[in-house]
């Protein structure tokens, strides 16, 4: 399949930059396998940081380009990095010749886009977590990097650990019977993002322009001291973020659905859950339980976001990444020893993730019978896969990452169009449904003890949803308004094509 030209890739974007002349190598030939992978990093205030790290470490590997559109985080990232060229605007970093692949760590909002722009431009994609905003656009992303013929690895990097990858298989084996529950959470301390007049300003060095993308182009209305108007705190407003459950969540739902060999969307989905304990100008739950039901096993997934009990706001300001994880996880709840991370039940006993990248398995009196460990291989895979070209050999390929970001959609499709119910009620309604009864009975527990009163801030019943697994939709009761949510409006020029 011919890679779009350059001339048309400039015109869809329109980008016009007087001068550039691209080379063959920069619009699809394959890289060498003696010359070094020039890659660029987009996106560099958060993930980006790890991207730039872990290319560092990696040889035949150039870090080429940075691209951000805050002036003043390019210019920090550029003061590390003084070999590499400098771009506000990604459609110009991706007519440059002199670019073989670039890593996406911009919002949620921009993968998708990004990822199709890149392909089309003949780049191959590192791309994070969730790989899409909505689940249409991901099925773009799938179909770009075929019509292309385009490397594109997901940021699930959970899957690039040996140790993971042999519980995996060794579970699938039969090892301890039939998968009765596959579990996912994301236990992890957030605080209110604080509580605004109305819009706020944009920091002059930020083009906002361009920071919304696809989205709306409408005034922040956010203001955390920390993150400020525009950064981090997207993660928590729609048109930009996915919740907890899109940005922690993906990676524990990608192992639940991993562990069931599931290849698709699930039969049915729903969510209960809500944004409780505070108010503030987040939009997302902070609080919420997505059940998915699958033919193998039903996949369960938890969020919370407030700690194990009220009072336990322990500061982690100042702290190190590694203490201020430690600090933060003692402050919440676990389940079997879990705070992020898996379980699996199975007839015979359970396996019970330690990391990201270990786990334990359990026989059903609880004596361990096997120990997994492993290490996180993500970039380097990537980039092997760079030069070989044999996709097959991916750990995150994007057909997975795709329709596990489209759990973390589905989830907050349910949520959105649900409606706020009491707790008697709510209860009555799902008790038919054992695992979200039993998952939603320890949540009401885990609110009670944030002093979070259920009658006076009731949670969010999620709308009951039927899924055609194969055409990616929703059927049967509240269809009409779920499928609306698969996808959205584009705003000109930064619209995804239709290329499925």
């Amino acid at each position: 399949m011919k890679l779009l030209d350059r001339r048309a890739f400039l015109k869809t974007s329109t980008l016009v930059v007087a001068g550039v002349a691209l080379s063959a190598r920069s619009w699809g030939e394959v890289v060498g396998a003696n010359g070094d992978v020039r890659v660029a990093v987009v996106g560099l205030n958060g993930r980006g940081k790890n991207h730039l790290s872990s290319l560092a470490k990696l040889k035949g590997v150039r870090i080429a380009a940075l691209c951000d559109v805050d002036s003043v985080v390019l210019a920090k990232t550029a003061a590390a990095h003084p070999g590499a060229k400098t771009y506000s605007d990604v459609r110009e970093l991706l007519a440059s010749p002199e670019i073989d692949a670039i890593t996406i760590a911009t919002p949620n909002h921009w993968h998708s886009l990004m990822g199709i722009w890149a392909c089309q431009a003949g780049k191959d994609v590192y791309v994070e977590k969730p790989v899409s905003h909505n689940v249409w656009e991901g099925r773009q992303l799938v179909a770009a990097a075929k019509k292309y013929n385009r490397v594109i690895q997901a940021g699930t990097q959970i899957r690039s650990g040996e140790g993971l990858r042999e519980a995996v298989a060794w579970i699938q084996s039969g090892a301890l019977g039939k998968i009765t529950a596959s579990r996912g959470f994301c236990y992890k301390r957030r605080d209110s993002i604080g509580k605004t007049s109305g819009p706020q300003p944009v920091p002059p060095t930020i083009n906002y322009d361009l920071w919304s993308g696809p989205a709306p182009l409408v005034p922040p209305h956010r203001n955390n001291p920390k993150n400020g108007p525009v950064h981090y705190d997207w993660h928590w407003i729609w048109l930009y973020g996915n919740g907890d459950v899109g940005n922690q969540g993906i990676h524990q739902m990608d192992v639940a659905r991993w562990f069931l060999g599931e290849p698709g969307l699930p039969r049915h989905t729903m969510s209960v859950g809500g944004r409780l304990g505070y108010v503030d100008d987040g939009q997302t739950p902070n609080t919420q339980v997505v059940v998915h039901d699958y033919a193998t096993a039903p996949l369960i997934f938890e969020v919370r976001g407030l700690p194990a009990r009220s009072g336990l706001n322990i500061s982690t300001a100042g702290l190190g990444g590694a203490e201020a994880a430690g600090a933060a996880a003692s402050t919440m709840d676990k389940y079997r020893g879990v705070s992020i991370g898996n379980v699996v039940d199975c007839e015979g006993g359970s396996l019970v993730t330690g990391s990201y990248f270990t786990a334990n398995a359990y026989d059903r009196a609880g004596k361990l019978v096997k120990e997994f460990k492993g290490e996180d291989r993500h970039m380097a895979n990537f980039i092997e896969v760079v030069r070989n070209r044999k996709t097959a050999e991916l750990y995150g390929p994007i057909d997975e990452g795709h329709v596990s970001s489209a759990l973390c959609h589905l989830g907050n499709i349910s949520h959105k169009i649900g409606r706020i119910a009491a707790p008697g009620e709510l209860q009555e309604k799902i008790k038919a449904n054992a695992s979200l009864a039993e998952a939603y009975g320890r949540m009401v527990e885990h609110l009670a003890a944030n002093n979070v009163d259920l009658t006076k801030t009731p949670v969010t019943f999620g709308a009951p949803l039927a899924v055609d697994s194969a055409a990616e939709r929703f059927t049967g009761e509240n269809s009409a308004s779920a499928n609306a949510l698969l996808t959205r409006d584009y705003r000109k020029p930064f619209i995804v094509p239709q290329l499925a």
